[in-house]
């Protein structure tokens, strides 16, 4: 990031806290919560939290957008640092927990957290945020989380730069104005959601649509009635949306990340809307690194202004104020991503796919080695191979698995859903008697995938 580029996320920093009367005015939740209001929100959680003395890690469980924002306030002010988890359920909140620890929580069902403190958001004195003490711009003070039912849970560090810079660059690259109003299909737990439905039309000084909508007419007639203008959302909600009656006129902008965009799904949404969706690559643990549009006809990949790429071996590596500081950098600053890239013109590069044994299903990731030693240690199981099998050259998978054992499939699959969360559940199973190997103990992984579509090509 160039000089004049940091020198414009720290003088917007140093302003966070300090909103002019105009703007508390405002609305940020649609029909609900003004700015004003989530300031106030967030003095108060400051104010409850220091009486607890050090410096607390609050677990974020909360899907409303004004508590999310408060409370990135609040933290931002020193009042705690915030732990958000990759799902609500027992499961994940139990891995967060061994992972990290925490005692108090911000929940919307604090029933289902037994022995954690539950704070209740209640309004303050905005004053009392105090910009003058805001955290280092550099410490960490967010922690997210990958992975869940794949293995251990992996914890990715976010300072506010790292949030707060790219937010910021979402804003001024896409031209986004308090004039705009957000609609979202993905919860603010999500980094793509955060950076997307929280952080970027809060520093745009816009308005949010206060729900997750997920159903193709909840979508399009929430739009259509309240004229949002952004839509954010993922590949498997614009494949809902291709439906005859998709028609959004007052929409401006359409975003797509957490997996490849079927290109079918991208054509059939300009041609009913006039709009070319602008995907968005990246990760957790690097940030935003780039982005494409169907209406540029290519599949490959424009990196972000303020992101440097170039090539380690045949994988793609990455230096910005986005990433992570428990990514492992060079002495250039650049960090090794998971997947393969081959240059393109004009300083684009085109994926060519994961290169360490993860894959996307459904916007999450799946560690095909793990799930293939869970399967293994389940009972009469002798030898397992568990792969991902291609999806219209998209970065989503589905997931196979051939199981030597002396269980029925439907007795297998029992078993599987009881050590893993449904997305990471094979799809496609096939039980045989043995696993063959090659002369050398490997398995012939070619062989295996060609087992499966052959197999898929006899029941079309």
């Amino acid at each position: 990031m160039a000089i004049e580029e940091k020198d414009h996320f720290i003088t917007a920093y140093k302003k966070i806290l300090v909103p002019s009367k105009t703007l508390c005015r405002k609305e940020f939740t649609y029909s609900g919560y003004t700015y004003g209001e989530i300031f106030e929100l967030a003095a108060g959680l400051k104010k409850t939290l220091t009486r607890r003395g050090a410096e607390k890690s609050v677990c974020l469980c909360t899907e409303n957008k004004a508590v999310v924002a408060a409370s990135i306030l609040a933290s931002l002010a020193g009042a705690c640092k915030l732990i958000l988890p990759h799902s609500f359920s027992t499961h994940a909140l139990m891995e967060m927990y061994d992972a990290v620890g925490f005692d108090t929580a911000i929940a919307d069902h604090p029933e289902e957290m037994p022995g954690v403190e539950i704070i209740t958001p209640i309004a303050g004195n905005p004053d009392d945020l105090n910009p003058e003490s805001m955290r280092n711009p550099d410490e960490p003070f967010l922690s997210l989380f990958t992975g869940g039912s794949t293995g251990k849970p992996r914890v990715w560090s976010k300072s506010p730069r790292n949030l707060l810079a790219e937010a910021l660059y979402i804003k001024d690259k896409f031209d986004l104005t308090p004039k705009d109003l957000f609609i979202s299909t993905v919860p603010p737990y999500h980094i793509y959601g955060l950076l997307f439905s929280i952080l970027t039309p809060f520093l745009a000084h816009a308005r949010v649509m206060p729900e997750i909508y997920t159903f193709p007419q909840e979508i399009i007639s929430t739009i259509n009635r309240h004229k949002a203008t952004v839509l954010v959302s993922v590949p498997i909600h614009y494949r809902s949306l291709k439906v005859e009656n998709l028609s959004t006129p007052s929409l401006q902008i359409a975003f797509s990340s957490s997996g490849v965009l079927n290109r079918s799904d991208a054509i059939h949404f300009l041609k009913k809307t006039g709009l070319g969706i602008t995907e968005i690559y990246g990760s957790t643990e690097t940030g935003g690194i780039a982005s494409r549009s169907i209406r540029e006809n290519t599949n490959s990949w424009k990196p972000a202004d303020v992101v440097s790429w170039r090539l380690s071996g045949k994988r793609l590596a990455v230096r910005s104020d986005f990433v992570s500081r428990e990514m492992e950098m060079d002495a250039d600053g650049f960090c090794v991503t998971g997947d393969e890239v081959e240059p393109d013109k004009n300083d684009r590069f085109i994926l060519l796919g994961r290169a360490d044994g993860i894959v996307k299903v459904a916007g999450k990731r799946v560690d095909l080695l793990d799930v293939q030693n869970k399967i293994k240690m389940l009972p009469t199981v002798r030898d397992a191979v568990v792969i991902a099998l291609p999806v219209e050259k998209s970065r989503e998978s589905v997931i196979a698995a051939l199981v030597a054992c002396e269980l029925t499939e439907m007795q297998l699959k029992k078993m599987i859903l009881e050590k893993l969360d449904p997305y990471a559940m094979p799809r496609r199973i096939k039980i045989v008697s043995s696993i063959t190997q090659t002369a050398t103990g490997k398995i012939d992984f070619r062989r295996v995938e060609q087992m499966f579509l052959s197999e898929k090509d006899k029941t079309a």
